[in-house]
């Protein structure tokens, strides 16, 4: 395990690099994302949070599934796509309530593949899909989901909060495999039960409650480490992290497994003071978890494997989104 190939590897990784066109993006958007005045956070988050009333917030995220998963297996696409945006209200610490789709498909086969994946997913993740809108002649397949959530004002957890002296937990649930359809995915759920399952999804919400961690996200797409220079760009902070101590099935090499979308992963940080209570209550519902590092001042993340250290992620001079959010 050479570290300057895994930092090349993962600078490099399209699940990184694909991020970077996001800031030019919601730029375009500045002067229209508070219209109303309601809006609570700036981009940059898992989902948007408006306020409601009554120091509740409704929660919105959608996701957009990549091309390539809806062409090696239609099935499983639908299944993720309730994984991931139920997976993006978890990391807020909110309770998913609904989901809606845009299905734009060339074959009724896709089609009722796609829907059997979104079926299966909403009975396993209890959250249901209420409705949606489909191109049923598009010369492509596509799918496009969105989510809705209630989340507490002060019972929230944001990418924006870290700072300095904050402790980095990563929580994966190792009980998974490689999909056979796309092998950067680690299934997690598909051979659990649905209890099992909302378990790890409501513990998050009890972590918001109790005021445990001071920002989160769920792993995606960009990996382990992709995901927490997602944070820390949002925070405007770095992070020192030993890659040892991060959870790891060690039937996958540290080069993949760093860009795995595992079922159920978050980083989170936290106070020193709080680091064990957090991994024990992720723990007890099946989510490896540990202390696998610092939040610094200095914008970088650095990765240390025994005595060897290099930068990740340079932040002050390259972006992953680019995104640096804030409380409105």
């Amino acid at each position: 395990m050479d570290l300057d190939d895994i930092i090349h590897s993962l600078k490099n990784f399209e699940g990184v690099t694909r991020k970077r066109p996001i800031k030019n993006i919601v730029s375009i958007l500045n002067d229209a994302y508070n219209v109303s005045g309601n809006t609570y956070l700036g981009y940059g988050d898992d989902a948007s949070a408006i306020r409601i009333g009554d120091g509740k917030l409704l929660l919105l995220a959608a996701d957009g599934i990549w091309g390539r998963l809806m062409d090696a297996d239609p099935y499983w696409a639908g299944y993720c796509s309730v994984l991931v945006n139920v997976n993006d209200i978890a990391a807020m610490g909110g309770k998913p309530v609904g989901m809606v789709n845009v299905l734009s498909i060339n074959s009724s086969e896709t089609c009722y593949s796609v829907m059997e994946g979104i079926k299966d997913g909403a009975d396993k993740f209890g959250v249901p899909m209420v409705g949606g809108h489909v191109h049923p002649d598009t010369p492509y397949d596509a799918l496009d989901v969105s989510i809705a959530g209630i989340a507490s004002e002060d019972a929230i957890i944001t990418s924006c909060d870290a700072r300095p002296g904050d402790r980095v937990i990563v929580g994966i649930d190792l009980d998974g495999r490689p999909h056979p359809s796309f092998p950067l995915n680690w299934d997690t759920t598909t051979h659990k039960s649905p209890e099992d399952v909302q378990a790890q999804i409501d513990i998050m919400a009890e972590l918001a409650k109790r005021h445990l961690v001071t920002a989160g996200k769920d792993i995606s797409n960009p990996g382990t480490l992709g995901t927490l220079g997602m944070l820390l760009e949002a925070s405007n902070v770095g992070a020192r992290i030993e890659m040892e101590s991060i959870p790891r099935n060690r039937s996958v090499d540290w080069d993949s497994w760093l860009k795995m979308y595992p079922g159920s992963g978050f980083v989170l940080t936290a106070s020193p003071e709080n680091v064990n209570e957090s991994v024990e209550l992720l723990e007890s519902v099946g989510i490896t978890a540990s202390d696998a590092g610092e939040i610094i001042a200095d914008q970088r993340l650095y990765l240390r494997v025994d005595d060897d250290e290099r930068v990740l992620f340079d932040l002050e001079s390259e972006i992953i989104t680019g995104v640096t959010e804030e409380r409105l």
